[in-house]
């Protein structure tokens, strides 16, 4: 939140040197059919698969593209290169060669263990070719695409290795285990399942409806969607290499999708922010016995170097001050969802170096709180304004609910007054392209930069986050709200900003008429009383009753 103005750090890369080494060619045996051996060259089925990109840092976009309507986006770290691999069939002793259009600065095609060839920084799409031969033995090589460190998102399409498939490998992998759904919409179906081993590598995953074939994924997670409402679905998976053998169908699991009127993951969270290290922390069982309400949010987690998550930074996770708080609210039949992040200091999301690295961090939270969701506060350049870590805290997420089943998952951020900038779009839009399955987009109306009509302006922006959420997921109105929060802050704002009790109340009715996931505002400790007091952090600069805006908070119900 804005009010806590700390010191930010940012990571800075430095452009290294890659060394280049290209194998000898050989002439293509006379009796080979050069033909394009790859799946999914040109990234037009909409999915990576059977492509699988290093800390999930890949995703397909409609712009810009080579032909077609589709192209990889890699987007590239401080950390990661945003390597994207595919494993293909080979013939041994076999000369082939490997071409692929690419845009970006420093965008590397090779063959994982030989050739590689590479350009500099087009500004419009480059052709890379280079050739390679197989070993005597060799029966699979792994293609790669990938940019460099620090230097942007790159592009590529239409990738080929032309040449003949191999015919080695004919087992198949084995079949999946423990598939189970993981949520579900009133037009969405979450999944996740135990990976399947192969002699030679499993390539992609297979979800079948039935006999059809609805979706296909590198990982061990995905989300169906386009479904209809109130409608049983049965699913079952098969894993497939890169020669095309397939397993075994895994598990089935039944499931029926939510009610079209009221669709959505069914959560529903009045939870205000409250902060053990700031603002003269009131007692939460006082608060809680006096209002009513029953969750909070826990501010903040963050870096306490190393990728080591600790309340503020400095505070032990367990043992200490916000311990003592969370078993007090427990206690008296609550219970926390804790904020990752915020406006200052040194945040996980940033300072993790990978998206795995950051998951492990989070699950250290997870497992110490038998946590039932979490919240990542994203916001400012270092995370909020940085693709790439978008894309890192997404894919973090996404591996922590795929890891937890029941986790739900929320995402805060700032906006506009008529819905999502550009850094909200586009992490809506990473979202579904990396099949997220985000539980909760909850904005932060406020800090608008002017304007007195504070429950229009949080009406208007959230109508723009629901029209950004159908037009990316597909869902309707009321799927859309069902994925919805709103974030207030009570009082005056950092711009003086004045939310009353009485418009903080229509909001909260606004919010329940239209059946939204959670309800929060900024915060428990600035709930208190201090008319022309200002922007400080115990009491709200205008004139309230003592915890009047928690007990307004704790009559949303969704």
């Amino acid at each position: 939140m804005s009010i806590l103005r700390r010191s930010r750090r940012r990571f800075l890369a430095l452009l290294g040197t890659a060394a280049l080494a290209l194998a000898g060619a050989v002439a293509l045996p006379g009796t080979a059919e050069a033909a394009n051996i790859l799946t999914n060259p040109g990234f037009e089925t909409g999915s990576l698969s059977p492509w699988s990109c290093s800390g999930n840092l890949g995703s397909i976009v409609s712009s810009p593209v080579h032909g077609g309507s589709k192209a990889l986006a890699g987007a590239v770290s401080s950390s990661d290169n945003a390597q994207c691999t595919q494993t293909v069939s080979v013939q041994p002793n076999t000369t082939y060669s490997l071409s692929g259009w690419v845009r970006g600065s420093y965008v590397y095609l090779g063959v994982d263990g030989g050739a590689s060839t590479w350009t500099t920084s087009p500004s419009a799409y480059s052709q890379l070719t280079v050739s390679f031969t197989t070993g005597a033995s060799q029966t699979s090589a792994k293609i790669y695409v990938h940019g460099w460190y620090a230097q942007g998102t790159y592009y590529a399409d239409d990738v080929s290795l032309d040449g003949p498939g191999g015919g080695g490998d004919t087992q198949a992998p084995t079949a999946p285990t423990g598939l189970t759904s993981t949520g579900k919409t009133s037009s969405s179906v979450s999944l996740s399942w135990n990976a399947s081993s192969d002699n030679v590598g499993v390539t992609a995953y297979d979800v079948y409806s039935g006999s059809n074939k609805v979706l296909s994924v590198s990982g061990t997670s995905g989300t169906v969607s386009g479904l209809s409402a109130s409608t049983a679905y049965s699913f079952t998976v098969k894993a497939r290499d890169a020669a095309g053998n397939t397993s075994g169908a895994s598990n089935s699991v039944s499931v029926t999708t939510s009610a079209g009127g009221g669709g959505g993951t069914g959560f529903k969270q009045a939870a205000p922010y409250l902060y053990e290290g700031w603002g003269d922390p009131p007692n939460p069982t006082t608060v809680m016995n006096a209002t009513g309400i029953k969750w909070f949010t826990m501010a903040f987690v963050l870096d306490s170097g190393g990728c080591n998550p600790a309340w503020d930074g400095s505070r032990a996770l367990t043992g200490g001050v916000d311990q003592t708080a969370i078993n007090q609210i427990r206690s008296a039949g609550g219970d926390i969802v804790p904020s990752f992040g915020g406006w200052q200091g040194s945040k996980l999301g940033a300072n993790c170096s990978s998206a795995s690295a950051l998951a492990g961090a989070l699950q250290k939270v997870i497992d110490a709180y038998s946590l039932k969701a979490i919240d990542m506060d994203i916001e400012n350049t270092d995370e909020f304004e940085n693709e790439a870590v978008q894309a890192r805290i997404l894919t973090a997420l996404k591996t922590v609910k795929a890891n937890n089943p029941g986790l739900k998952t929320i995402i805060t951020f700032g906006t506009s007054t008529t819905g999502p900038t550009y850094y909200g779009n586009r992490l809506i839009e990473q979202a579904q392209s990396l099949n997220a399955n985000i539980d909760v987009f909850t904005i932060m109306p406020f800090d608008f930069g002017g304007g007195s009509d504070m429950y229009g302006n949080t009406v208007n922006a959230t109508e723009g986050l629901k029209t950004k959420l159908k037009s990316t997921f597909g869902w309707d109105d009321a799927t859309a709200y069902s994925h919805i929060g709103i974030s207030g802050m009570n009082g005056l704002s950092d711009q003086q900003e004045n939310t009353t009790p009485a418009i903080w109340t229509s909001i909260r009715d606004w919010a329940n008429s239209h059946h939204i996931a959670r309800l929060a505002y900024w915060s428990v400790n600035r709930d208190r009383s201090c008319p022309g007091g200002g922007v400080v952090s115990n009491c709200s600069g205008i004139s309230q009753s003592t915890w009047q805006f928690t007990s307004i908070t704790a009559g949303f119900t969704g």
